[in-house]
């Protein structure tokens, strides 16, 4: 009965733990965490253990891809310098910082590097938490960090682990050649998968068949970037940036709308899940040290945590100028970004699911027959940095109020270009497409009369319109047409009621006023 009892408290964490982010303004994942440790004191929970083969292979190429399928592309090219610097360069930078110190502490070299690689890579859960208070820039720069980082740590892990346990060799040469496998294979493998993936997705016509496709897509690129020993994280993410941009042509709006509501759905369950077992893993992480290694182990998390997190502010604080010193073309002084915008990007290093599950998934034989040196203390360390890293989540409302970031209008902009000249391009075809059906002239007037109507609206809604009245006619309309269609849902089910139509009557009716009301409401949440 273990399992059920887990999947409840699991589903009863997520809905408190959320109500209780609305209300207090916490970031969920610091909540989640304090959950999962509370639930560490259930002496039938200590047994629950968070399996990296789980985090690596289910959860994250999950994850991965839902984050890549929604972020701009067009933003990650036009940053791409920067995204490629802090996703390789400044992983590698921690690594080392990271092993450096460590091995002060007493760590041997080998061990001492397992542990920076897995406290290198960012969460991707910093995008979620400030994707409403920065910048579109910077929250891709953000985003498109934490996707690709993991492939670069988890290259650096693999070797440092299999140099420690005595399966690998350090040379320049053969160091290079796993990153160009690790990089160059796990993009082809992305693009491949990604590329056959749309030609299923154009036959199969079935909106469930589809989404079957689609929910095989990442664990498909995760699996064969794996066969090959490349990066499955990059194949996630290419195959998932290669939706991006495919899959408006070729997936149907019922199969699309299933599909933001399914992967909307998954995402925050699983980011719930994993933040509540690392909680978990807290608890068993603390109970593992005696005394003495237990306050080792905090001055450890103390001092690695200020490596990690002070890395990250002189590379933010460094790395910018040099490029300014390098690059002197004017487009490059557009980017720029100001001091206290970088102090945000700064403290949004969070570590998460990916740094326990690599110390987790540490061995513990090494080839000789001998104990994997400082597993424990490693896996120690990693919770830690975790724990403090997630912590400036609840100093980060207060950092962003405090620079002053200037509200980004370029998305709103940029869809009320679209809204305005599709609409126009609309009207200005609709003559021929009607020739075209043989529509009746009487149709094509309603038609063109709601779309000069809506036109109307999109251009009073412009900063220098003065066609107030259209606006407020709009907002009657749509206030007046969610009133009319809740009338009608309650006439459905009383009909439902007195047994004068089926409850199968009652959901397919019920669906199409359901998708009317959403697209009433999404469009107010927009405007």
């Amino acid at each position: 009965m273990l399992g059920l009892e887990l999947v409840v408290l699991l589903g009863l964490g997520l809905l408190l733990c959320g109500l209780l982010a609305r209300r207090t303004g916490v970031a969920p994942p610091v909540l989640l965490l304090g959950f999962g440790v509370l639930l560490g004191f259930i002496p039938a929970l200590r047994e629950v253990h968070l399996p990296p083969e789980m985090v690596l292979l289910l959860f994250l190429p999950a994850l991965l891809y839902w984050e890549s399928i929604t972020t701009s592309l067009r933003e990650i090219r036009n940053n791409l310098r920067v995204i490629m610097l802090v996703s390789t360069a400044l992983v590698i930078a921690t690594a080392a910082a990271v092993a450096w110190a460590a091995h002060l502490l007493g760590m041997p070299w080998g061990p001492a590097w397992v542990l920076g690689a897995a406290v290198a890579p960012t969460d991707a859960t910093a995008v979620g938490v400030l994707a409403r208070a920065l910048p579109r820039r910077q929250v891709t720069v953000l985003r498109a960090e934490s996707l690709v980082n993991d492939g670069t740590a988890l290259v650096i892990y693999g070797l440092a682990v299999g140099v420690t346990v005595g399966e690998e060799h350090l040379s320049t040469l053969h160091v290079s050649w796993l990153f160009l496998v690790a990089y160059a294979g796990g993009a082809l493998a992305g693009a491949l998968v990604g590329w056959l993936s749309v030609q299923v997705r154009r036959w199969v016509d079935d909106r469930v068949l589809g989404n079957v496709v689609t929910i095989l897509t990442p664990f498909s690129a995760f699996l064969l970037a794996e066969l090959v020993d490349a990066s499955g994280v990059l194949a996630v993410v290419v195959a998932g940036l290669w939706l991006s941009q495919a899959g408006p042509r070729v997936i149907r709006a019922e199969a699309r709308q299933q599909a933001e509501a399914f992967w909307s759905m998954a995402t925050y369950l699983l980011n719930g899940t994993l933040f509540v077992l690392i909680g978990l893993q807290v608890q068993d992480a603390v109970r593992s040290q005696d005394g003495t290694a237990f306050t080792e182990g905090l001055r450890a998390v103390a001092i690695i945590s200020a490596v990690v997190i002070g890395t990250r502010f002189l590379w933010l604080f460094t790395t910018p100028y040099l490029i300014r010193a390098i690059d002197r073309r004017p487009q490059q002084r557009l980017r720029r970004v100001g001091a206290r915008a970088r102090v945000v990007s700064s403290l949004s290093g969070f570590r998460g699911a990916v740094s326990l599950a690599a110390a987790l998934a540490i061995p513990r034989m090494m080839a000789s027959g001998e104990p994997f040196p400082n597993r424990d203390m490693i896996i120690f360390v990693t919770t830690g940095v975790i724990v403090v890293t997630l912590a400036q989540a609840l100093l980060l409302p207060r950092v962003v109020r405090w620079a002053h970031l200037p509200a980004d209008t370029s998305p709103a902009q940029e869809r009320h270009l679209a809204e305005t000249t599709a609409t126009e391009e609309a009207l200005a075809a609709m003559p021929r497409i009607a020739d075209d059906l043989g529509v009746e002239g009487k149709v094509v007037d309603r038609l063109r009369h709601e779309y000069e109507k809506h036109l109307r609206v999109l251009r009073a809604a412009e900063p220098d319109a003065d066609d107030q009245p259209a606006l407020t006619y709009d907002q009657q309309y749509t206030e007046l047409k969610l009133a009319v269609l809740a009338a009608k849902r309650a006439t459905v089910v009383r009909l439902r009621d007195d047994g004068s139509i089926d409850d199968g009557v009652l959901r397919d009716v019920q669906t199409r006023l359901d998708l009317e009301e959403v697209r009433l409401t999404r469009r107010e949440a927009l405007d």
